[in-house]
């Protein structure tokens, strides 16, 4: 007796090569600035989704809170606002390239290495996220905003946090390589 459904997905398509894909984002960064007089980023995203949960539910403290009440100042909606759209965008766009790629999984799967249960790899993934989000918001951008459109104006101190990613990130791998090995 079988208890799962099974659904025959088509065989995955190879990876882009990393030297056109560069070249892509360039020009959606490029596309970017042009049509929207913005560049790429996403970290302000959340931050405006928290701000409007708050307001929702704790006006008075939003606008006397410093760093949220721009947010909301002549009673501007948070949630309006090009970063929010782009994440929507970006979401939707990735299930439609697995999809199309033929990667898109119909059951939930978590990568992990085989030292590492479920449980701890969920956690690590919750914990490592909230890190990110705060250091995001620290350094005025996550790493889109600060590698791409940062790094794409010269801006000394984008060049600064992409030289800290990348030093931390090989500092970092010998310790996590060892849990997926």
């Amino acid at each position: 007796m079988q208890s799962e459904s099974t659904i025959d997905l088509p065989e995955p398509r190879p990876y882009w090569n990393p030297y056109v894909a560069g070249v892509a984002l360039g020009l959606v960064l490029l596309a970017s600035y042009v049509l929207m007089g913005w560049g790429l980023g996403s970290s302000s995203a959340p931050t405006r989704l928290a701000v409007s949960v708050a307001d929702l539910l704790v006006p008075a403290w939003v606008e006397s809170n410093a760093y949220f009440a721009p947010y909301v100042a002549g009673g501007e909606n948070p949630l309006e606002d090009w970063m929010v759209f782009e994440v929507i965008g970006v979401f939707f766009g990735g299930l439609i390239g697995a999809y199309g790629s033929g990667r898109m999984q119909m059951t939930p799967a978590i990568d992990k290495g085989p030292r590492v249960d479920r449980r701890t790899r969920l956690g690590a993934a919750v914990v490592g996220g909230i890190i990110l989000g705060f250091a995001a918001r620290l350094a005025r951008g996550c790493t889109s905003g600060q590698a791409l459109t940062g790094g794409a104006v010269l801006a000394a101190g984008s060049w600064a946090f992409m030289l800290a990613v990348f030093a931390g990130a090989y500092a970092t791998a010998p310790l996590i390589r060892r849990l997926w090995r």
